[in-house]
């Protein structure tokens, strides 16, 4: 079987962390508008995973963390379409500094709101099977829409 390499798009997400709370982002654009979701972006050419989901978590939240405190909890393969996958990877932080605020504006991200871990918003699919899948904890791969 031949065929064209993969050319993933490589997105980091954030799990932040305190006791069974978490903090999500509400999407404020088009793309899913008012679902919910981790901090998270896309890595930079040249960056690595720990420092692109720190830099990404501040950019959207101004929450500090240092990326050798990140740990990796899930990794999610995602299909998004014929000719688009991803993959994410879901790190958790459970020490930080700052407070939570919205940096990105309405745009963007409607609210940042602290969630329990067993009563969640509507969280979109793809990041949600990484948060299920850090929770729970089963497997440290999801492969999510194929």
């Amino acid at each position: 079987m031949t065929g064209t390499p993969a050319d993933p798009v490589i997105d980091t997400h954030v799990i932040l962390r305190n006791g069974d709370k978490i903090l999500l982002s509400q999407r404020g654009g088009p793309y899913c508008r008012n679902r919910w979701h981790m901090p998270s972006g896309k890595l930079d050419i040249g960056e690595p995973l720990s420092v692109g989901a720190a830099r990404e978590l501040y950019e959207e939240t101004g929450i500090t963390v240092d990326p050798t405190r990140l740990r990796l909890v899930h990794v999610v393969h995602h299909n998004q379409d014929p000719t688009t996958t991803r993959l994410g990877f879901f790190f958790e932080a459970t020490e930080w500094s700052g407070d939570p605020v919205n940096k990105e504006g309405e745009e963007k991200c409607l609210a940042l709101e602290w969630f329990s871990i067993h009563d969640l918003p509507d969280v979109i699919e793809y990041p949600k099977a990484g948060l299920v899948g850090a929770v729970e904890g089963a497997s440290p791969l999801t492969e999510h829409g194929w």
